[in-house]
């Protein structure tokens, strides 16, 4: 018992009499957010919007297009009553949904998420004081999910700006919004990683959070433990639709930047290249001969782009921009986009395993993009090639419709090409950054290659293009 008694000292001795805890009473006991709920809470500010939303009638009395009623019948295979394709006529309905802001200037200038906003035909904003407005959409980009509004208002309180470069994961973060349309509310965690990239969100270095944000705290901001604004609370990862533990906002300089611009002009403008890039894996790395996985594998190059005026081909490693080290693919676009159109930049690459440095004129990124569009039809098999594809030079249409490129049909896929995700349908543009001329001039390279040596191949899909590596296999 004695012994069992004094470990149990030890160990809190240990933990309580550690320096490190000992000179940090926030080591051991949780921070008090009293002071920061009372100050920075009359600033935070309810958002509702009205907007027309299409609604289905059918045998059932008519079902709006709810989205968590229509995952339900994705889910389980059933026909959504009333959908389009059930023979439903449309009707037009108005609906009402929540969010949350802050304000950002005394004089009604106000931050939201873009899509709290979106398709609104009227947004009101309620402060804290009971007080509403009809608020005035300044501008929205959905790129960033960023929005700027203005109320007619003078002397508001307003938010103390952070600084979201000095955050370190671990520390503690606190968001004030209207989950479900429960006004002021206060809820707290950590920062669990900083600089997340996301799937199709390629201009925002989100911070991840595990503090608790449901429907309605979106547009809502994101505060230090000094009461400053790091963040706007944007998305969550969730299977179920409500708050699963990780949370991600908008880093404040970012939308900051975009709110001066929408400020100023009502649109956002953004450096352009002109090219389609991937993440550099360690199979890609060493088929490319790389010593690591740093940088951005240009995938594609479009024509006419700023990226091939200056010299960018496909299969280039983008490892500096504009002076900046490229450690990740999500790293360019975010730096890209925040250089000013017009800019002559230095791009240091990595070419066939020698480098350079080109200079290119960036362009304004357009709203919109013509894409090439490839055609996937089969037609008869031929030989197996040690990489488990059956290929065919292309038809005269196949090729114009990209853009007169030569190319090989992927015809089938078998392993180990189809293990490493190459499918039927797919246009074979290059090997290990040599383009594909022919069939002949393609088989001819891939037998100068010994087994088990990994092999980029640089694949048009549908409209996309990327590299993919594939181990080789032994003859067929």
């Amino acid at each position: 018992m004695i012994r069992k008694v004094f470990a149990i000292f030890a160990f809190c001795f240990a933990i309580f009499g550690n320096p490190a805890y000992a000179g940090n009473a926030a080591g051991y006991q949780l921070p008090d957010f009293t002071g920061l709920a009372e100050k920075q809470g009359p600033a935070v500010v309810n958002i509702s919007i009205t907007q027309v939303m299409q609604a289905n009638t059918s045998p059932f009395g008519g079902m709006p297009n709810d989205e968590a009623l229509s995952e339900f019948f994705r889910r389980f295979g059933i026909p959504m009553p009333g959908a389009p394709g059930q023979g439903a006529p449309q009707q037009e309905y108005k609906s009402q949904s929540l969010g949350s802001g802050f304000i950002i200037s005394s004089d009604g200038y106000i931050l939201t998420n873009a899509h709290v906003i979106r398709n609104a035909e009227e947004v009101v904003v309620k402060l804290n004081d009971k007080r509403e407005f009809t608020a005035k959409i300044i501008g929205a980009d959905a790129r960033t999910d960023v929005a700027l509004l203005k109320i007619d208002a003078n002397g508001l309180p307003k938010v103390t700006l952070g600084n979201p470069e000095n955050l370190k994961v671990g520390e503690w973060v606190v968001a004030i919004g209207s989950p479900f349309g429960l006004e002021s509310t206060l809820t707290a965690g950590v920062v669990s990683a900083k600089g997340r990239a996301l799937p199709q969100e390629n201009f925002v270095p989100f911070i991840q959070t595990d503090v608790a944000i449901n429907p309605g705290n979106s547009g809502g901001p994101l505060f230090n433990l000094k009461g400053e604004v790091v963040g706007i609370n944007s998305q969550i990862y969730s299977r179920t639709g409500g708050y699963m533990g990780l949370s991600f906002a908008i880093p404040i300089d970012v939308a900051m930047d975009i709110s001066d611009q929408l400020r100023a002009s009502g649109k956002v403008t953004r450096g352009w290249l002109g090219i389609g890039i991937q993440e550099i894996n360690k199979e890609l790395a060493e088929s490319f001969g790389m010593k690591n996985t740093n940088g951005a594998l240009v995938s594609n190059v479009e024509k006419g782009s700023p990226a091939e005026k200056g010299g960018l081909e496909a299969g280039d490693v983008i490892l500096r921009f504009d002076g900046k080290p490229i450690s990740t693919s999500s790293d360019l676009p975010r730096i890209v986009g925040a250089t000013k159109p017009g800019k002559q930049v230095p791009v240091e690459i990595l070419r066939k395993g020698g480098s350079k440095t080109l200079s290119i004129a960036l362009g304004e990124m357009p709203t919109e993009k013509d894409e090439v569009v490839a055609s996937s039809k089969a037609p008869a098999k031929t030989e197996v090639n040690r990489l488990g594809l059956i290929l065919r030079d292309l038809t005269p249409q196949q090729k114009k419709k990209i853009n007169g490129k030569n190319g090989l049909l992927v015809v089938d896929s078998q392993p180990p090409a189809a293990q490493a995700g190459i499918r039927r349908g797919d246009i074979l543009l290059g090997l290990n950054n040599t383009e594909v001329q022919s069939l002949e001039q393609f088989d001819k390279q891939l037998a100068t290659i010994a087994v088990g040596k990994t092999v980029a191949l640089l694949v048009l899909r549908g409209e996309n293009t990327l590299y993919v590596p594939v181990k080789i296999g032994a003859a067929k």
